[in-house]
Formats: C-alpha cells, sequence, structure tokens
C-alpha cells in the first residue's frame, strides 16, 4: 500500500501542494486527477525519489520512503516503474532492444536471454509482433505500449502513469486505458494515473482524488464523483467553461 500523509511542497513563492493525504490500495487502478499546474505530477514523482516534500511523510510498504537517500531509493524504484508522458525510447533501437535494455543492465542477462524476454514482454502489451521495428517507425500509442512494456521489465508492484493518453487520438488512448487496466486484473499490478482524460476517469479507474489548489478535493469512487454536489468538482468532469474554477 502506498501512504500519502500531509504531503507539503513549494517551489519558490508558490506553495503546490499544502496538505494532500490519501491511500492507494494494492491492486487498484487509481486516478490522480486536476487541472493543470495542480501538483499531480509533482506528487508521483516523490514517490520515486525525483523530488523530496518540504513536509509531511510518504509510505510505501510499511517503510517511510520520503527521506530515503539514493542507495536506499534504490529498491523502490525497483518497486515503482514509472511510465512519462513522452515514451522516452531510443530511436536508433529496436523496441525489443529497447526493453531489453533494463533486463541487460538490471537483471544481468546475457543479450539473447534479454532480448527474448523482452519479446515476452512485448506479448503481454500485444506488440510482440513489432519488436523488429524501430521508435520512429510507429505511432505514439504504439511506442505508448512499448514504454510500458519496458517499464514491466522488473515485475514492479506499482507502475506509475504521467498522463498515459495526452497526444494520443480516441483509438490509441482507449488501448492505453484497456492495457492499463488488464495490467491490474490478470498482474495485479497497482497502476497511479495521473491524467485528465474524463474518458479514461470514468472508464477504468477504481478509485479518483481531485486536487485543487494544494489540497484534496474529493476521493472516492466514479460514482461519488459522478454524484458529487461540489461546484468544482462538477465543473472539472463536465468540462464547463462556467463555474468557480478559473
Amino acid at each position: 500500500m502506498i501512504s500519502f500523509r500531509n504531503v507539503r511542497k513549494s517551489f519558490g513563492p508558490k506553495d503546490v501542494l499544502k496538505d494532500v493525504s490519501f491511500d492507494v490500495e494494492d491492486g487498484e487502478v487509481f486516478f490522480i486527477i486536476g487541472q493543470s499546474g495542480v501538483g499531480k505530477s509533482v506528487l508521483i514523482k516523490h514517490l520515486v525519489g525525483l523530488l523530496y516534500p518540504d513536509g509531511g511523510e510518504i509510505w510505501l510498504d510499511g517503510e517511510e520512503v520520503s527521506r530515503f537517500d539514493e542507495a536506499r531509493m534504490y529498491p523502490v524504484r525497483m518497486k515503482c516503474a514509472m511510465v512519462f508522458q513522452h515514451s522516452t525510447l531510443f530511436d536508433s533501437m529496436t523496441c525489443a532492444e529497447n526493453v531489453a535494455l533494463p533486463l541487460r543492465k538490471h537483471k544481468g542477462l546475457r543479450p539473447k536471454e534479454a532480448l527474448a524476454e523482452a519479446r515476452r514482454r512485448l506479448e503481454l502489451v500485444h506488440m510482440r509482433e513489432f519488436g523488429d521495428r524501430f521508435p520512429p517507425e510507429l505511432g505514439d500509442g504504439m511506442r505508448k505500449r512499448v514504454a510500458i512494456a519496458r517499464a514491466l521489465t522488473l515485475d514492479p508492484r506499482y507502475v506509475l502513469f504521467d498522463e498515459p493518453t495526452t497526444s494520443l487520438d480516441p483509438v490509441s488512448a482507449r488501448r492505453v486505458d484497456k492495457l492499463i487496466r488488464e495490467l491490474s486484473d490478470t498482474l495485479g499490478v497497482t497502476s497511479i494515473v495521473v491524467s485528465h482524460d474524463l474518458v479514461s476517469i470514468f472508464t477504468i479507474a477504481d478509485r479518483i482524488v481531485m486536487l485543487y489548489q494544494g489540497l484534496v478535493r474529493l476521493l472516492g469512487d466514479r460514482a461519488a464523483f459522478q454524484g458529487s454536489p461540489d461546484p468544482v468538482v462538477q465543473q472539472f468532469i463536465t468540462g464547463s467553461a462556467e463555474g468557480p474554477i478559473e
């Protein structure tokens, strides 16, 4: 389980996270939503030590990890894979070679063994037949699936997705949604998804937290959001130009 407890983070005079607390249960698809700049991506970067909080605590599987140094953060990063908004694949390497790279670096597999395992990982994301293609030959959605396959190579318990459907066409976006749901249902992976894609949110999320002005505005399942009388929540989930959100 992951717990964010009274997390605070400022950048200069700007208070991004003022007092954020919630838990993420094992095996769920958990969405963090809110306006651009509200601190969604900032929050998940704290979990893997890319940022450190100004106050509060972050707990992972019973350990308080938010003050770990680089050496102690290494096993945390083995548990928590991160899929960034841009796929960050190496254009000069095939898809299979991209996926094989962490297998060689972190698991010490020989090149032939790593490639064989990479193809198996590509099969999990329905991309095995494209293993010998280079990333520039593929569309954004297909590259995203290769990036997810690479994130799965170290068998993480948690996968953090930062805006996984941004810039994708609707068909590719829904395929990525389906894949995230499959990872939870078939592999037991806990997925934390930063997103403002309303279709994704109300299709695959088990629970959702909305951040607003540095605080948790609402935490609940899809029905709780759809039935909320809060005008801030309703304006966000309906995409209305009129309302309290500036």
